[in-house]
């Protein structure tokens, strides 16, 4: 029996002859296109809307996709990475020339990732001291003061002629 189909290319549900609506069954493609959509940013609500789905259904069928979406990007990565290689492997200069642009761009990553942490300080288990509203407000404007100082000091020697 052929699979009818609307017009996005979802299949459709023949009726079953019990009342009330099937349960909703996720296929492969399905998940696949869920796994892409969390690598790319979308939220639930997003994804949801576009399978045509309430959210509690959307998160039941997808419960096992949504609990990689803090690594989905990097799996997405890692999937592009291993595909150029096998392409470059084969002979494929257009692919060599992506994997290379590909570990450029994993390589800056890296290195903001480590300029970033280093930029933090080294993290101590100590608990900081919590400055109240009055006491950062106060800081803030010292801060700001002190800049602004420096930058009339910088700007008063370069307008200085002897």
């Amino acid at each position: 029996m052929d699979a009818i189909f609307d017009l996005f290319g979802n299949p459709v549900d023949a009726k079953s002859g019990k009342p009330g609506r099937p349960r909703k069954e996720a296929t492969q493609e399905e998940r696949n296109k869920v796994k892409m959509l969390l690598a790319v940013g979308w939220n639930n609500e997003r994804i949801a809307s576009i399978l045509q789905l309430s959210l509690p259904t959307f998160r039941r069928n997808f419960f096992h996709e949504l609990k990689v979406r803090p690594v989905a990007r990097d799996m997405l990565d890692a999937r592009r990475l291993e595909l150029a290689m096998t392409a470059a492997q084969s002979g494929n200069v257009g692919a060599m020339r992506q994997v290379d642009r590909l570990l450029e761009r994993f390589d800056q990553m890296e290195a903001e990732r480590k300029y970033a942490s280093a930029e933090r300080g080294p993290t101590s288990d100590a608990p900081r001291e919590k400055l109240g509203k009055k006491v950062m407000d106060e800081k803030l404007a010292l801060d700001a003061d002190a800049a602004l100082t420096a930058e009339l000091d910088l700007e008063t020697k370069r307008n200085v002629r002897h």
